[in-house]
């Protein structure tokens, strides 16, 4: 949750400040490690279970502090659960897509538009943020991907800094996104 919460990704990609882009933002970065995890055989698929319990009870605590009321929390974690499991299938078919299209030689596109999609809500303007989050997501993924397992499965995940990937269209100084 806190490499979802790094400042860069409300002030340099623009991803809305709000619940909903929290929420997306921490579902991307979940994905990627449910997925790694499920990478170490059976005990990682069970690893990546309990995490994902874990990862759920906490939006259930976190939405009762938000003042959520009982009887509606269960309805409301179920949902947040229906929109991580649509937008992970949608990211991972992405994925897949993309490294078919690099292995053609031809350029990665699907990702950035899930992601144009789903965090910008379709903005057309966004589409170079979608480009550059996905390229985030994608060197996160692969740099996952070689880190040792035993490291990943006690909870020693080594993250990139999502800097590295802000727009170029993005003001460093000012932190507000060139929309035109």
């Amino acid at each position: 949750m806190a490499q979802a919460r790094q400042p860069q990704f409300y002030t340099h990609f623009d991803v809305p400040d709000t619940i909903d882009g929290r929420f997306d933002l921490i579902s991307l970065h979940a994905m990627l490690v449910f997925t790694r995890l499920r990478g170490e055989g059976y005990a990682g698929k069970t690893r990546s279970q309990a995490v994902f319990d874990l990862f759920f009870v906490d939006m259930d605590h976190a939405l009762r502090e938000l003042g959520a009321s009982d009887t509606s929390v269960p309805r409301k974690v179920k949902r947040m659960a229906e929109l991580f499991y649509g937008a992970s299938q949608s990211y991972m078919s992405a994925f897949e897509e993309d490294d078919a299209a690099a292995a053609e030689g031809k350029p990665r596109a699907e990702l950035a538009l899930a992601l144009q999609r789903n965090i910008y809500a379709g903005r057309e303007d966004a589409a170079p943020l979608g480009a550059a989050l996905a390229t985030y997501m994608t060197a996160l993924r692969d740099h996952l991907a070689e880190q040792d397992g035993a490291g990943i499965m006690a909870g020693k995940v080594a993250w990139i800094d999502p800097a590295a990937f802000v727009p170029a269209s993005q003001d460093m100084n000012e932190g507000t996104t060139d929309h035109g």
